[in-house]
């Protein structure tokens, strides 16, 4: 059954950390993005995480709804049945829930989990987003903790963060942020830690900030710090013996050099988010079969056009294909290939 438990999750979590490489967690909106992200996690033979965000969620829902939980929902049910088909462990993961939305967002999809575990099913999603990056972060931890006893009694791990990632995502703009806040300190990781450490057992993620920044910008916008995270550890390790670490996540990734990823992968990055990358590969597959079909996709001057050149199925193949393609160069950089715990 591949949609992970929460033992399978732990586990492709600790296979990461122990070589030394990252899950590609890709945000996806549609069947066709699904069905593309999971072919490129089966041909790599490797585990993935697959997340919808707010925005995701709403879109799926359709135009005439807008229910970001619904389409979530829709999204993470498809994605129970299909992935069944695969050899590989899918985990499904919602992508930065700021602190208006854990109301309207996260707290009826964990009450979607609760139903579904009480009835002998697994969870909903197997992992869950809040970002409390814009509070202070005594008030972070205040909304985090509680969440993440909550989640964990479900078996669901929380993700959190700490720090602020620049740029715009799905409507969230932090361009304007100053410099200084992009940058997770040592005494941040320290208190983050103590505070989560707080629910028993639980498992949680970090996303931490180092420099990054949403979305793809030329060489040289973008000052990367991954040795943030390397000293944030050291400093756990400090503080609270050899045993503690953090299971990191690296967001903003798009447009990152093969170098840069590789180096955070030594300090600890289990889990890097991809989507604008995957957003254009899955765009331009499509623009290029309207340029070169314009007279089939478009009745043009009285004619009919083609109907195999404007069906969606011939154009929505290309971009599965396309985003299919574009994960595959995610896993690679990620030196996730051939790394499945799938049947072991």
């Amino acid at each position: 059954m591949p949609i992970a438990d929460y033992d399978t999750y732990c586990a492709m979590i600790d296979n990461a950390q122990k070589n030394n490489f990252a899950y590609a967690a890709i945000n996806i909106t549609s069947l066709p993005t699904i069905n593309g992200t999971i072919q490129a996690f089966a041909e790599m033979k490797t585990d993935g995480i697959i997340q919808v965000s707010t925005g995701g969620g709403e879109f799926a829902s359709g135009l005439g709804v807008k229910d970001a939980v619904l389409g979530a929902q829709a999204l993470a049910e498809y994605v129970h049945l299909v992935a069944d088909q695969y050899d590989v462990n899918i985990a499904l993961h919602t992508d930065h829930c700021m602190p208006a939305k854990v109301d309207s967002f996260l707290k009826p999809l964990i009450e979607i989990s609760k139903t579904r575990v009480a009835a002998g099913q697994k969870p909903l999603f197997n992992s869950h987003m809040f970002d409390g990056s814009p509070l202070p972060l005594e008030e972070n931890m205040d909304i985090a903790v509680p969440l993440l006893k909550e989640c964990s009694a479900l078996g669901i791990i929380l993700e959190v963060e700490a720090g602020v990632v620049g740029g715009e995502e799905d409507g969230h703009d932090t361009s304007d942020v100053a410099a200084d806040k992009l940058y997770t300190t040592d005494e941040d990781m320290l208190y983050v830690y103590k505070r989560l450490s707080e629910v028993e057992n639980a498992r949680f993620m970090f996303a931490a900030t180092f420099g990054n920044v949403h979305g793809v910008y030329k060489p040289g916008n973008v000052k990367l710090t991954p040795t943030i995270l390397r000293d944030g550890q050291a400093a756990l390790a400090k503080e609270y013996g050899a045993d503690a670490g953090f299971d990191f996540v690296f967001h903003g990734g798009s447009g990152s050099s093969e170098e840069e990823i590789a180096e955070t992968l030594g300090y600890g990055v289990i889990k890097m988010n991809v989507d604008t990358d995957t957003q254009y590969a899955f765009t331009r597959p499509i623009v290029d079969h309207i340029f070169h079909n314009y007279d089939g996709v478009l009745k043009v001057e009285g004619e009919v056009g083609n109907k195999k050149a404007y069906d969606p199925r011939a154009y929505l193949k290309l971009a599965e294909t396309g985003i299919k393609n574009r994960v595959i160069e995610a896993i690679k950089n990620l030196h996730g290939e051939g790394t499945t715990i799938f049947g072991k």
